[in-house]
């Protein structure tokens, strides 16, 4: 009999480091010492090096300063290796906390994108956390989470939010029953609710259900609800974190209550819905005006968190920079990129006639936008960092990495777009015990870097970043080379590899190459 125990012991051990058989995985490990690393830790506070980080079990349990720049480390104040344990050499390196993805939807049936490409871009770019805002359902998303848990497969930490209504056989339509579904939602193991929107009084029940139950939430506020119901009219309701930015200017009309929606305006049609969209923050309230500075002031008295996801609507102010990103080439799938093109049925594929006109607006809404964001982060409002990867030429990791550079461009200091990507994120998902800083007691999230990210983010994409050296040579300098999760070292580079070999094989079986749209 305890033969027949060890080895379904052994068994269960081999299927749940099944992962390690990518020879980009090693471990987990039952410690691990980072040696001679400068810190970046997601706290604010500025980088110090070089130090030695001891893990033990995955539990951070030593930070030792153990020199000065360009001093000889003496190598008797170091901690100690014990057998068996794993040690990093990363002098001249820069370690952060793992980065957390606010907003980050696993793949998607239309985008042809399955759970193990988008997880090796993920880590690959140092995202250690992701929470999913709705996606393919509440058990997809509970099964991988707890996969990922057990280690079992190659991913980042889950947190499944579930789109409100999801599931229902039949549509919410009374407040009772949007509390029953917001229970059965709880025991199905989802960490919370995306919501987009609802009749007020069913938005309202459902949001005061998820608060008793000490559950968070996100929201989209879509056009066909936000004007009775917008972002202020949540956060007062108990809402958790916004999306993107609908909802916020509607808070912040004074001389109307809608938006100024043309007369042959068609929500359905993608390019009314989102060319206009890129009017919106010029019919809001002035920046530092008086209605402005009230509803901004109300957010943060209620500890609101914005996840803007500037980047996903990007190629709206630059459609060709947006289409011809360099990893497109290597690193996108051939269903991903169908997706992107013109469509009237894609969603997000808005490029029936898109042009100057429709860029120019959009670069003023960014200015406005931004000056909004810049200075609730200013006033101490929390900030954090998602991507909304998969769609509008935006891809898994790439896409992070962008947020955080424009973040950057808002007003941001490189140590905020840090703590924008780590710690707040962490404090907005109520894991900030757990992960979001470099502290002892918390779990070994890391990403280690060559270069360093407050010099250049761009550092950080896979494809790395152009410099010339002194020989007058052009190199590819960074991309993340370790992401370190639950006492797991991913060759960051390798799993870039073995995406890379996903989409070949993908292209080579459709005989397919990347081309521009139009004839």
């Amino acid at each position: 009999m305890r033969t027949l125990f060890t080895l379904i012991t052994l068994l269960i051990t081999h299927i749940s480091f099944a992962q390690n058989n990518s020879p980009a995985v090693q471990g987990p490990f039952n410690q691990m010492i980072i040696r001679g690393a400068t810190l970046i830790n997601g706290n604010g506070a500025p980088p110090i090096g070089p130090v030695d980080i001891t893990i033990e079990n995955d539990k951070i349990t030593g930070i030792d300063v153990v020199g000065y720049p360009g001093v000889p480390i003496n190598n008797s104040k170091r901690p100690k290796l014990k057998n068996g344990g794993k040690e990093i050499d990363a002098e001249g390196m820069y370690v952060l906390p793992g980065f957390i993805d606010m907003h980050g939807h696993i793949g998607g049936d239309a985008q042809g994108a399955d759970w193990d490409y988008v997880f090796k871009l993920w880590l690959a770019h140092g995202v250690t956390t992701v929470r999913e805002p709705s996606g393919r359902g509440v058990d997809y998303a509970v099964d991988l989470k707890k996969r990922s848990a057990k280690n079992q497969i190659i991913a980042p930490r889950i947190l499944a939010y579930t789109g409100f209504g999801q599931g229902s056989k039949t549509p919410i339509t009374n407040a009772e029953e949007a509390r029953e579904w917001v229970r059965q939602n709880a025991k199905n193991g989802a960490d919370g609710i995306k919501f987009f929107g609802a009749e007020p009084k069913i938005m309202a029940a459902a949001l005061d259900e998820n608060k008793k139950l000490g559950l968070r939430s996100a929201c989209h506020h879509a056009q066909l609800s936000v004007a009775r119901w917008n972002v202020l009219n949540s956060a007062r309701a108990g809402l958790t974190t916004m999306e993107h930015w609908y909802g916020l200017p509607e808070a912040l009309f004074e001389d109307r209550t809608v938006q100024n929606y043309p007369l042959d305006y068609n929500y359905q049609n993608e390019q009314h819905r989102f060319g206009e969209a890129g009017k919106l923050w010029k019919q809001a309230a002035a920046p530092y005006s008086e209605h402005w500075n009230s509803v901004m002031n109300e957010l943060i008295a209620l500890d609101f968190t914005m996840v803007p996801t500037f980047n996903i609507y990007e190629a709206s102010r630059d459609l060709h920079r947006a289409r011809r990103a360099e990893w497109h080439e290597e690193y996108t799938l051939p269903s991903l990129w169908r997706f992107y093109q013109p469509s009237k049925i894609s969603h997000g594929s808005y490029w029936h006639f898109w042009g100057t006109e429709e860029e120019v607006a959009w670069k003023e809404n960014y200015k406005l936008w931004m000056t909004f964001i810049n200075e609730y982060k200013n006033r101490g409002g929390r900030v954090t960092t998602g991507s909304d990867s998969g769609f509008i030429f935006q891809l898994y990791g790439f896409a992070y990495i962008r947020e955080m550079e424009m973040l950057r461009e808002a007003g941001f200091h490189p140590l905020e777009v840090i703590r924008a990507a780590t710690l707040n994120g962490a404090e907005a998902l109520g894991i900030d015990n757990e992960t979001g800083s470099i502290e002892i007691g918390k779990e070994a999230d890391f990403v280690i870097v060559e270069e360093n990210p407050l010099e250049n983010l761009k550092v950080l994409y896979g494809t790395g970043a152009i410099k010339l050296t002194e020989a007058n040579e052009v190199v590819r300098v960074g991309g993340v080379k370790h992401t370190i999760r639950q006492g797991v070292v991913y060759d960051s580079k390798k799993l870039l590899s073995e995406v890379k070999a996903m989409v070949k094989k993908a292209k080579e079986e459709e005989s397919f190459n990347i081309s521009q749209p139009g004839k």
